[in-house]
Order: C-alpha cells, then structure tokens, then sequence
C-alpha cells in the first residue's frame, strides 16, 4: 500500500514539476501563428509574408502565416480575440478591419480596442483605382465623364462590403456627383482578376496588390488614394488633385489578443524593430507601395480610435451595413 501510495506521489510531482518547467520556459518555445483575416494576395498577406521568416530568425522560432478570410475580416480577427493570450497567436491586420468593420456589422464579435493589445504599426499604402489595358478609362477625367453620361451603368470592383476600396468608391460617387456601381468581390485578389479578365471595367485595390500588374503592363492605374503622390509610383496622380476629400489608405499592424504577457509583447516588439531595420526588408516592403514609418504602441492605439470615429462616419454616409 505505502509502495503503490508512493509511486502516485512520484507521478504527481514528476507531472508537477514538468509543467511548472513547461511554464518557466522563456518565450518563444514552440511555433507562432500569425493570422491574417484576409484572403490571400491582399496587403497584409503580403507584408506578413516578406517578414515571417526574418521575424522568426529574430526571434528563433518558426513563424506560420495562417490566412482565415471571411466576413470581411470579422472570421479571422475573432478567431485571434478568442485564443490563448500566450503570445502564440498574433494578429496582422488592416484598419478597414479593426476601424470600419465594428460600424459595418451590427455584431463583428470583437471590440477593436478591448480584446486587443497594439504591438507594432508597420507601414500604410494608399488604393489606386485601375483599369485593364486598352480600356478607354486612362485618366480620372474619363472615369467621371462616362459616370456622368450613363449614371449607375459603370461599375467598380472591390476587395468587399465596407472596405476602404468599396467606400473610396463612395467617396468618388459624392465627390464628383457621379453613381458609379459597387461590385463586392471576396478579398482583392479576385477582383483584380475579373478587371485582368474585362468582367468589370474599374477597381480599387491596395497599392501593393496591384503594383506588380502596373508594372507589367497588365494593369493602368488611374489616381492612387493619398494625400500625396507615392514615392513608389510618383507618375500616378492622386484622386485628391482632383477631389481633395477623396483621400484613404490603409495601414498594417500588429496585434496581440489583450493580456498577452508583457514578457512576450516586449519581445516580440524588440524583433520586429530589429526586422524592419534590416535594409533588404524594408527595400522589399518599400517596393510594394508601403510607407514604412514606425509608430509607438500607444500612438496606434490612439490612432485606432481615431480612425473608428473617422471611418463611422464615412460609414453612415454611404449607407453600407451588414449583419
């Protein structure tokens, strides 16, 4: 009896003792998951993928970058509210996510700032409105005049309900007083498809989803949505030359769900400075379109509640809701 009594105890302090080795084992010790809540091919799909390996480097271990599109984002970014709170899964998002979608839907299932903690902003980029090759819309000038020759006939593609590039088109519409049609596709990577295609004439699309096709030939951009011309494509106006109020980018950040360790923030903030200080990722980031330009986590904090009121408005006046 006092054996059997014993060897319990044994086994109950050799399970002890493994966890409480389990616990003290400094982070990283296993894999991270960096969920994107975007289809593939979109901005933050692509920023997540020139910095995955080098931020893994850094932080030795392996990074996988888990693509969980749907609902505009919502799928994704709730999956990432709801896990452990260990630093293991991160979330790399945009702000048509995080800042529109809590006035788009009437229950995302996420609050942008409570169930969250900014770890690092990374970069913003502005949209550029295109048309494919031999396409009579070269220039703005012959986007709203055929939207003023055939109201509600021209169409426009975007990456989905809510978007920044569905609501750049809204803007546009009460800008220039023109009634361009919204065509919602999931994600952007398959509206630039249907305009490569000549299903639909017109799309808004993140600079760095489309600057390749630009660069090829395969795609003529129109106007880019900053404020000022993009350093990475300085020979393309902006829609604000025209219509100053027409003005949207988006930015990329990094997120953690809130409570995360601060050991694990801190770490993973120390890395992803050291990875965007690398010169052949920022050359790499740069080439896309994005504007590196670092921002404290309590300024994106700041900047999040920023653009939630911003973006609310511009919600309400373009009538879009989802359920």
């Amino acid at each position: 009896m006092k054996h059997k009594n014993i060897v319990a105890i044994a086994a109950l302090l050799g399970a002890w003792l493994f966890s409480v080795g389990a616990l003290a084992q400094p982070y990283p010790s296993k894999p991270i998951a960096m969920v994107v809540p975007q289809a593939a091919g979109g901005t933050n799909d692509i920023v997540a993928r020139l910095i995955a390996p080098s931020l893994g480097e850094v932080l030795g271990t392996s990074i996988v970058v888990e693509n969980r599109p749907g609902a505009g984002g919502n799928i994704g970014t709730q999956s990432v509210a709801r896990a452990a709170k260990d630093g293991y899964t991160l979330l790399l998002t945009i702000n048509s996510a995080q800042a529109i979608n809590p006035s788009l839907y009437k229950n995302p299932g996420f609050d942008p700032v409570n169930d969250f903690v900014p770890l690092y902003y990374i970069g913003g980029t502005p949209y550029v409105l295109v048309s494919p090759p031999g396409s009579p819309y070269k220039t703005l000038a012959d986007v709203v005049s055929a939207a003023k020759k055939r109201p509600g006939e021209l169409s426009y593609a975007s990456a989905g309900n809510g978007t920044i590039s569905h609501l750049l088109g809204a803007m546009l519409n009460t800008s220039a007083g023109i009634e361009m049609q919204h065509i919602p596709y999931k994600g952007v990577a398959p509206a630039i498809n249907d305009v490569l295609g000549g299903q639909v004439p017109l799309a808004f699309a993140s600079l760095p989803s489309a600057l390749n096709y630009i660069k090829a030939g395969k795609l003529q951009a129109i106007a880019i949505s900053s404020a000022k011309r993009s350093s990475a494509a300085p020979e393309i106006p902006t829609l604000a030359e025209t219509y100053p109020d027409c003005v949207g980018e988006v930015w990329v950040a990094l997120f953690a769900p809130s409570d995360v360790s601060s050991e694990a923030a801190k770490k993973i903030q120390l890395a992803m400075g050291k990875v965007l200080g690398r010169p052949d990722v920022r050359e790499k980031l740069s080439a896309q379109g994005l504007d590196l330009s670092p921002v404290a986590p309590a300024k994106l904090s700041a900047l999040l509640k920023d653009e939630i009121v911003k973006w609310a408005k511009i919600v309400k006046a373009s009538g879009a809701q989802l359920d």
